[in-house]
């Protein structure tokens, strides 16, 4: 049975069985890398993907609850040659060790900024709540928070006041 899944902008029909988790239909049927496996629980955050404005974990929602729904992964955010903001935000910090972590984290804070644009570190640190890291570079991921939210709203003054 295949459903249909728009994905980063584009409309994918995918013929995985319906119950498997969306984190392998993005993986291994789209061929999308960023949100990783981590413990397959939903319990360390790796897997973060954004669903119609929401940070979910993909490796938890299965792939029929998605159809018709708008999926954003971390290759949706931007390319190697075009970062997105908070992509660009955690290249300038250094924000990554392992970097296992890191595409979850983004996805997160992508998903804050979105939804609250005048989110202030407590609310960060909410966001991240779900996000396990074991390199402890929760400091530097902080200030990568800090800085893609004032790339973010460069971005969106840049383009008169809406978000990019």
């Amino acid at each position: 049975m295949a459903i249909t899944i728009n994905v980063n902008g584009t409309d994918r029909a995918v013929t995985s069985d319906p119950a498997t988790p969306l984190l392998y239909v993005l993986r291994d049927e789209l061929g999308l890398n960023g949100a990783k496996y981590g413990c397959g629980l939903g319990q360390c955050g790796a897997c973060t993907v954004i669903v119609d404005g929401q940070a979910v974990l993909s490796c938890s929602m299965p792939a029929l609850l998605i159809e018709g729904r708008r999926v954003t992964t971390l290759e949706g955010l931007g390319t190697a040659e075009r970062p997105g903001p908070v992509q660009r935000a955690f290249i300038e910090t250094q924000a990554a060790q392992c970097g296992f972590c890191i595409p979850g984290m983004m996805m997160r804070i992508e998903a804050l900024f979105r939804e609250k644009p005048d989110a202030g570190d407590g609310d960060v640190r909410n966001a991240l709540e779900y996000n396990l890291c074991r390199c402890g570079t929760h400091m530097r991921i902080l200030r990568a928070a800090k800085r893609a939210d004032e790339l973010m709203r460069e971005a969106a003054a840049a383009n008169g006041g809406k978000a990019s």
